[in-house]
């Protein structure tokens, strides 16, 4: 069983999102599953689960959606984010959950942008910063860490704001917080930027977590074109220790699945 300590064959702490594995059995045996194999787990939108038996599970969470509703970069989204943030925080300590995520905006249930914006506007640029400086606050306050995740606008996401990578760097290094950090997704980024190795050399300052899945596809590494075995090697000698976290589908067998995740992460 896990004792919640990172991996002993992985520089990194490896974790799992329990929403998009082992599909055909309830949540909380998905997540005995996943920490009898070894890893930490991760959930998405906390409204829709039993917290305290996600509570009596025995995993180790890595992170959770930290908010319900609410956009960065208009007042009145923002005042819903801020809300539904401090909503979350009850949540993330009783799971344990030390890092809650966001977006650029809310996303619906085939995770469309709430808002959509055909173009960020400078005025959407300074009410994001302004936001996120408000979220830090928040997080420093109640102890947590906030994570903005970036997204991909051509498969997965069409028209959210500030969806890529280097819009979610640009902002958490202008808030430049303790509370509030990177949720750099590789999967994203490879979708819609590339240059994954310079791009983590880059954010590497600033990040609280890196995500991934395989290009196409958002399954296991080595299901597609992305070298995860030569991005964990870069990782390892920049001198980033913390969460890489499976956020895929698994193309076959979920064990199999966790057990490429993991071999790609092994350096």
């Amino acid at each position: 069983m896990n004792d919640g300590s990172p991996n002993a064959s992985s520089p990194f702490t490896l974790a799992v999102c329990a929403e998009m594995v082992f599909k055909s059995l309830p949540v909380v045996d998905r997540l005995k599953r996943i920490t009898e194999l070894g890893f930490h787990a991760e959930i998405w939108d906390w409204t829709k689960h039993d917290i305290a038996a996600l509570a009596r599970s025995g995993a180790v969470f890595s992170s959770m959606t930290g908010y319900v509703t609410g956009t960065l970069a208009d007042d009145a989204g923002a005042d819903e984010l801020l809300r539904t943030a401090k909503q979350s925080i009850p949540v993330a300590r009783e799971l344990n959950c030390p890092r809650l995520n966001l977006h650029g905006t809310g996303l619906d249930g085939q995770g469309l942008p709430v808002v959509k914006a055909d173009k960020v506007t400078g005025a959407m640029w300074l009410k994001a910063h302004d936001t996120l400086s408000r979220i830090a606050d928040l997080g420093e306050k109640e102890g947590v860490t906030f994570v903005l995740e970036n997204l991909n606008e051509a498969v997965d996401h069409p028209k959210t704001p500030f969806a890529k990578a280097e819009d979610t760097l640009a902002l958490v290094s202008s808030v430049n917080r303790p509370a509030l950090k990177l949720n750099l997704d590789l999967y994203h980024a490879q979708i819609g930027e590339g240059n994954l190795i310079e791009l983590c050399r880059r954010a590497l300052p600033h990040i609280g977590e890196i995500q991934v899945a395989d290009v196409p596809g958002r399954m296991e590494p080595g299901t597609g074109e992305i070298n995860y075995k030569a991005i964990a090697r870069a990782l390892k000698d920049m001198g980033y220790r913390g969460t890489i976290g499976m956020e895929a589908w698994a193309s076959g067998d979920d064990e199999t699945a966790l057990a490429r995740f993991r071999d790609a992460f092994t350096v």
